[in-house]
């Protein structure tokens, strides 16, 4: 017997707006028998086909220490196309690990200060084994 990952879960001081950016950032949707609003106390977004989503769950404390856990995302364009955009979304530059080869990831924070990671995307990745 196995368990499978259901869902990462995030504690926010706002869910309903950290739902909201991850929702640009993931491109995931909300479950329409269930609609997002800043009223709930829980948040959450999915891919659908049953792959693990996001939940966001409403809590009185913010964030004080470094993630133990945090996402690692891989984009559909260049990761520093990726990168400019989620800056503009509000993401904020934490650690910058790019190397001159391209190879390197970036390390941004959401807006609640949530450490994740932008990799190369897979065609950057194939185009450096070239």
């Amino acid at each position: 017997m196995v368990s499978r990952i259901n869902q990462v879960t995030f504690d926010a001081r706002d869910g309903y707006a950290l739902c909201q950016f991850w929702k640009q950032v993931t491109g995931y949707v909300e479950n329409p028998e269930f609609p997002n609003s800043p009223e709930e106390e829980e948040n959450y977004i999915g891919p659908g086909g049953g792959q693990p989503g996001l939940l966001f769950i409403d809590v009185p404390e913010g964030k004080t220490v470094k993630n133990r856990l945090h996402l690692d995302i891989s984009p559909d364009t260049t990761r520093d196309e990726e990168v400019e955009r989620l800056l503009a979304l509000g993401a904020t530059l934490y650690e910058d690990h790019r190397r001159e080869d391209g190879s390197g990831w970036v390390t941004l924070l959401d807006p609640e200060g949530n450490e994740f990671c932008v990799e190369r995307s897979d065609a950057e990745r194939a185009a450096a084994k070239s």
